[in-house]
């Protein structure tokens, strides 16, 4: 192995580490002080940014081609194999090193800003899941891998949703974010598939050698459908204001930097396929505007600071689809980055930009210049209404969500279930225990 892959795994070894030693230590009754803590997640992020760093300096001072670094294979199944293969290329390390950098800041701001809070331990063990995950993602050199660290990703967000467990509304939040996450992620399992299944791998390097593929739209629409959820786009975005019920570091990371700019990524590794399959990207260019139109309108109706930038963030990922979709993939990984940047200051600075903004307001003795005038001016009033309308009701997304991806999905679970615990206190017969749950009957149960 070269300098070069050493950095690399030492840049993914890192948070897994310290998830795993932390976590053991955890399940065997010990938790570390703050300050031990804080000192390894320190040295941590000052190992993975100097390992960032001399991936950089290798990498951009070379030929500007993507290095895959082959670590075997997890297993093979008769023609099937899950390749661990991870790769360099600027996509990569520019994603990598905004999240290396988050990362730090957001370890930093959460030291005061959690300190002596009951959860401040499985705060920062889920930051070390969530890093990993991130890393795991951007670097992955197969959308296989890219399964792995999308599943870490998510369940690190979920935890963080309900990271306020004394009260039912985070817990709930978090349980229905994470059924919308799970009906959306058949898209990225269901495209894996179809790329096995079309070109016989799922390698961004073997993608590129097939070239010209038939029916290139299959994959392609599928990992638009599973982007489309992870960056909460239309008709997904009602899971965006429950998110908001986790602390203000995890909305900052999650839903303003990194994960929520997960799907454009994947969008971004699946350019081979939506250059052969323009009608996606014409979905997603719709997909996009309607976003946008969707988080500027809402946002200007939202109650709190933290929806409000929430859904601003929500109208600049509209663009990044847009972008995408047009083929502008430079533009949009610049937009990710500087987007990413934005948002997390306003989310850390939100409680004191409305202290400024109320100072602001009494200096200028209440005559801040309103915004939006345009809307007066151009549209007549009962169009202006019923917008307002629309938007208070967040076009009635978290309704319909409910009602079709969240109750099916929590009935399907209550059916197995049932299934599960027929099977272990009955005859252990699988027909046996399927007929007396009834199937269907068994989902009311």
């Amino acid at each position: 192995m070269t300098l070069e892959d050493y950095a690399l795994c030492l840049v993914l070894a890192v948070p897994g580490l310290l998830f795993l030693g932390f976590g053991a230590l955890w399940l065997l009754g010990w938790t570390p002080r703050e300050k031990v803590l804080i000192r390894c997640t320190q040295m941590g992020m000052i190992t993975m940014a100097c390992s960032i760093g001399l991936l950089c300096g290798i990498h951009l001072n070379g030929p500007s081609v993507a290095e895959t670094v082959p670590l075997g294979t997890w297993f093979r199944v008769e023609n099937y194999s899950f390749p661990l293969v991870l790769v360099v290329d600027r996509l990569s390390l520019a994603m990598s090193g905004l999240t290396v950098i988050l990362l730090g800041l957001i370890a930093s701001f959460s030291r005061r800003y959690l300190h002596r809070d009951a959860g401040f331990f499985r705060f920062f063990l889920s930051l070390y899941m969530f890093g990993l995950g991130a890393l795991l993602v951007f670097f992955a050199g197969s959308f296989d891998l890219v399964i792995g660290g999308w599943e870490l990703v998510g369940l690190s967000s979920v935890l963080l949703i309900g990271y306020f467990r004394e009260r039912s509304g985070p817990a709930e939040a978090g349980l229905k974010v994470f059924a919308i996450y799970r009906f959306c992620d058949i898209g990225l399992l269901l495209g894996v598939f179809a790329l096995y299944q079309i070109a016989h791998t799922a390698s961004y390097a073997g993608l590129l050698a097939k070239g010209h593929l038939e029916h290139a739209w299959i994959p392609a629409a599928l990992l638009l459908f599973a982007a489309m959820g992870k960056s909460a786009q239309v008709p997904f975005s009602g899971w965006l204001p429950l998110a908001m019920e986790g602390p203000t570091p995890s909305s900052a990371i999650f839903y303003g930097a990194i994960s929520v700019h997960l799907g454009a990524y994947l969008l971004l590794r699946a350019q081979p396929l939506l250059d052969q399959a323009p009608w996606v990207g014409v979905a997603a260019v719709c997909i996009g505007a309607v976003t946008a139109l969707h988080g500027t309108l809402v946002g200007r109706a939202s109650a709190d600071a933290k929806s409000a930038i929430g859904y601003a963030a929500l109208t600049q990922l509209g663009l990044i689809f847009v972008e995408i979709g047009l083929g502008f993939y430079n533009v949009a990984l610049l937009h990710i980055i500087g987007h990413s940047v934005v948002r997390t200051f306003e989310f850390l600075r939100a409680p004191s930009m409305l202290h400024e903004h109320h100072q602001m307001h009494a200096a200028a003795g209440g005559h801040l210049s309103k915004t939006g005038e345009f809307y007066e001016k151009y549209l007549p009033e009962s169009l202006r209404l019923w917008l307002y309308r629309w938007a208070v009701d967040r076009a009635h997304m978290d309704h319909l969500l409910q009602r079709f991806a969240v109750v099916p999905l929590y009935a399907i679970a209550g059916f197995f279930h049932l299934v599960e615990a027929r099977w272990i206190a009955g005859d252990g017969k699988p027909e046996t225990v399927v007929r007396s749950a009834g199937v269907i009957r068994g989902i009311d149960a």
